[in-house]
């Protein structure tokens, strides 16, 4: 989709720069491949102004196996900038042809060659730097499992090795490039937290041709936390909590270390295996932090339930906190049984946080300075009610830690490594380890929103019909209700009223940029740029 892709190349093109000195000055006796980009006189310009010199063709009968939709698989050494291309055939079984060439442009022309898509390689060529490619077909897609406004996940099977993996398909909007940047942010970030046994691993990306799309290819994992929870036939006992919150912290002390910022902490963004190894994913509205931050971050992030309530008040500079305020959130449902402040509105949700923490010190008004204080600073005093709430649900140590992780205040949550370090962790009954987890049948949010609308049938036949095709419109009306909350700039819908209400829903919320303009784009019914 869009036109950068609709143009069909030839995959016996490619660009070469010859490195040796003695070589420029003769004529090229061997064939050499030439590209050819959808944009050439701007790559013939940009060529001339780095001395790069044009080369003949090269005959490569061979490489018309090369697909038109490409598979990128990490490489087996890790990644890896490479200095030279190896190019050859992708069936199994059969031997692989190898070029030493020098790309034009350092890591656009390698990138080029290698085969990913022209408009790919141009705008976010950094991201997908040292891996190489395979065929898209050699994935089977099996059922869905996933979908949001501008994604959808895959069950699917792997051909060459019968491995079942996830597969996220990423739509975007006439290949505009600050969209393709959002989706390409998501891959960097996941590249620089690779190798943590409770991050999310991605294993390869595919890029399609025909439908303009890019699939993310993820280890497959059984459940997720929200399904689980929801689940009728699942109660977790205090150890196993215990196992499952200790692993998020650890996902989360790794992420906040290499300085990034999930920004969506929720159970359905917490896969499990069938090992109980649990795993952080969806980081499509993870950013960097700190010192990699170059302009203000957006305020509109985390879905409402856990949202921490310096980004309801409208913060620009925030930190690991947040996903801490998530985490609070999540241990002491995993205990309630339910979520525990399911607002509707953003004004309704920190009314919810002042009834349930109390109100904020004067001190913290004057220290943060956020844009919407004054709503909310006037408002009555509000005691702080979290050990009252929870007293008969949590054990002593656990609502210890979650007064801690929902202090109002974002420096008195503390970090993820200190919240490890606390009784919750170190009292008996211990965490215990994932693989005695009990087995359950796969189970994820989607299919527990299923249950819920099989379960309303049941109970009520007259609404069968009715309730079905209520689903369907506000499934396909989604996208034009959160395009409308855009431009009703004094209104601040949230992903929850945009979607009827639905708290937590986590693959029917917006995931995905909805539009670009200007390069800015709108999600969640606010203006994000791409950095923020």
């Amino acid at each position: 989709m869009g036109c950068l892709c609709s143009r069909e190349s030839n995959p016996n093109d490619y660009v070469v720069e010859v490195k040796k000195k003695e070589e420029e000055k003769k004529p090229c006796k061997s064939p050499v491949p030439v590209i050819a980009p959808l944009k050439r006189e701007e790559e013939e310009e940009d060529a001339a102004k780095n001395g790069a010199k044009a080369v003949t063709e090269l005959d490569v009968d061979s490489s018309e196996e090369i697909v038109k939709n490409r598979v990128f698989e990490r490489p087996r050494n890790g990644h890896r900038r490479h200095s030279t291309m190896d190019l050859g055939r992708v069936h199994e079984n059969k031997e692989a042809f190898n070029r030493i060439v020098s790309m034009p442009h350092g890591n656009k022309g390698e990138i080029a060659a290698a085969g990913w898509p022209n408009w790919l390689a141009s705008v976010s060529g950094e991201a997908v730097k040292g891996w190489s490619p395979r065929t898209a077909d050699s994935y089977e897609k099996l059922n869905k499992i996933g979908q949001g406004t501008y994604s959808t996940v895959y069950k699917a099977r792997d051909r060459h090795n019968n491995k079942i993996v996830a597969l996220k398909k990423v739509r975007f909007v006439n290949m505009d490039p600050e969209s393709v940047r959002f989706m390409a942010r998501e891959i960097c970030i996941l590249r620089r937290l690779d190798h943590h046994p409770n991050v999310m691993k991605l294993e390869a990306v595919a890029s399609s041709r025909v439908s303009g799309s890019l699939y993310l290819v993820f280890e497959y994992m059984e459940h997720d936390f929200a399904g689980l929870l929801a689940s009728p036939k699942v109660k977790f006992s205090e150890a196993q909590i215990k196992c499952l919150a200790k692993q998020l912290l650890c996902g989360l002390e790794h992420c906040h270390s290499r300085g990034v910022l999930h920004r969506d902490i929720k159970g359905s963004n917490l896969l499990v295996d069938s090992n109980g190894v649990l795993k952080i994913g969806d980081f499509g509205l993870a950013n960097f932090y700190g010192n990699r931050q170059s302009q203000p971050l957006t305020s509109r992030v985390v879905t409402l339930w856990y949202r921490a309530p310096e980004l309801l008040l409208g913060s620009t500079n925030y930190g690991p906190a947040i996903d801490l305020w998530s985490v609070g959130c999540l241990l002491a449902e995993s205990f309630a049984g339910k979520p525990i402040m399911p607002g509707r509105t953003e004004v309704e949700q920190m009314h919810k946080i002042l009834k349930l923490c109390g109100s904020a010190p004067e001190s913290f008004w004057k220290k943060t300075k956020l844009p919407h204080a004054a709503s909310f600073k006037s408002q009555r005093q509000y005691k702080r009610r979290v050990a009252d709430t929870f007293i008969k649900e949590l054990p002593s140590s656990a609502l210890a830690l979650v007064e801690i992780l929902l202090s109002i205040d974002p420096e008195e949550r503390g970090t993820a490594s200190s919240a490890l370090k606390t009784e919750f962790f170190t009292k008996n009954p211990l965490p215990c380890d994932p693989s005695s987890l009990p087995k359950y049948p796969p189970s994820k949010e989607l299919d527990a929103k299923i249950r819920k609308r099989e379960s309303s049938v049941k109970t009520n036949p007259k609404n069968n019909s009715s309730s079905l095709k209520s689903h369907n419109q506000e499934e396909e009306s989604h996208s034009n209700k959160i395009a409308a909350a855009t431009n009703k700039s004094s209104n601040h819908m949230t992903m929850e009223e945009s979607s009827g209400g639905r708290g937590g829903g986590g693959f029917f919320f917006p995931i995905e940029p909805s539009r670009v303009k200007n390069g800015v784009v709108t999600h969640s019914n606010s203006a994000v740029h791409p950095d923020a």
